[in-house]
């Protein structure tokens, strides 16, 4: 049905059609606005709450080159107006609420953007007949595992209030491609890094912590293990899926890189010239998912994406922008203070 009129119209077309990305000043959501308009889509359509974690500065770099609408996703008034205006053809859904130990400490946000708001913005989009919808998902849904790595198929079992709320948005998702025929696709990358990320995530916030002479706080023994992959080929994934992927399927988007978070620590203290005097550990957050692991070789068969960055390489260079950038983490400081205890 509408997967067929997409690629009658082929992959070139596509770029001459309008495309929304909800959360487009955020870190993922911003590096993949920048990523469309590389690879030739003109004026894109982002819509953002700006959030504490969302910032236009991210996107200084291409400005004037994309459509900005400061709206939450929630209001399905507001959307209306912006399809209405606009009337975009596909759309990649980004805007979330994200951040683990915020969710612990109070979910409602997270249960009124990541489940309300994807309800919202997919009525608005069936109402308007979008031929594509791209909802960004998180590997969080399906739990821990100790061996292994979870396919698609695999039930979900989330363990915080953050990954309860996007996985009830996945099924909810789920429900309209079945109940509706919506065309929508669901994306679940792991544990994403790269320049710009807001820094309550591991990477910016332990760079943050020695900037501010502070001890990096680690959960536990920091024996959690990640899966990491950098932001990069995260929205290259992400735009196969746009114009490649499968309407109504699932795809896993994982490096197979596996890091446990002291690993990642330390090598952030060796970049530093630091020791590990810097490291304090910390009581472990509740319901701490050990191990986070994704069978991805579904969308390396289908659309031939993988990683182009290892860990090491892409550590290295999330690291250098981080000091280069400073001012910038810093200024963030009194959003994250809070969040900063030690034992």
């Amino acid at each position: 049905m509408r997967e067929g009129i997409l690629k009658r119209q082929g992959i070139n077309s596509m770029k001459r059609e309008k495309l929304l990305i909800t959360g487009g000043a955020g870190f993922i959501g911003s590096t993949f606005v920048k990523e469309v308009l590389q690879d030739g889509f003109t004026l894109p359509v982002v819509v953002d709450k700006l959030t504490y974690a969302g910032d236009l500065l991210r996107l200084q770099a291409v400005k004037g080159r994309y459509v900005f609408y400061k709206a939450d996703i929630i209001d399905k008034q507001s959307l209306r107006s912006v399809f209405k205006k606009e009337k975009p053809h596909a759309v990649v859904h980004f805007a979330a609420e994200s951040h683990v130990d915020r969710s612990i400490r109070d979910a409602s946000t997270f249960i009124e953007t990541n489940v309300r708001g994807t309800q919202v913005l997919a009525d608005v989009a069936r109402e308007y007949n979008v031929k594509r919808f791209i909802h960004i998902s998180t590997d969080e849904v399906y739990g821990e595992i100790r061996k292994g790595g979870f396919p698609e198929s695999h039930p979900l079992c989330p363990s915080s209030p953050y990954s309860a709320a996007k996985a009830a948005a996945d099924l909810l998702v789920i429900s309209y491609i079945r109940t509706h025929g919506f065309p929508a696709i669901i994306v679940r990358p792991s544990n994403i890094y790269g320049p710009w990320q807001y820094p309550e995530k591991l990477v910016p916030w332990a760079v943050l912590c020695l900037l501010k002479k502070q001890k990096i706080p680690v959960y536990g023994r920091g024996q959690n293990i990640r899966e990491w992959l950098f932001v990069g080929d995260c929205v290259a994934g992400i735009l196969d899926i746009l114009k490649r992927g499968r309407a109504g399927e699932i795809y896993n988007l994982g490096s197979g890189e596996e890091r446990k978070n002291m690993e990642v620590v330390q090598a952030i203290l060796t970049q530093a010239h630091k020791g590990r005097s810097w490291i304090v550990f910390v009581k472990d957050r509740q319901g701490h998912d050990i191990r986070y692991r994704m069978d991805s070789r579904k969308i390396r068969k289908e659309l031939g994406w993988k990683p182009s960055l290892d860990f090491e390489k892409g550590l290295k260079a999330t690291v250098e922008w981080c000091l280069d950038n400073r001012e910038w983490l810093l200024r963030k400081w009194r959003y994250i203070a809070p969040f900063y205890h030690r034992e």
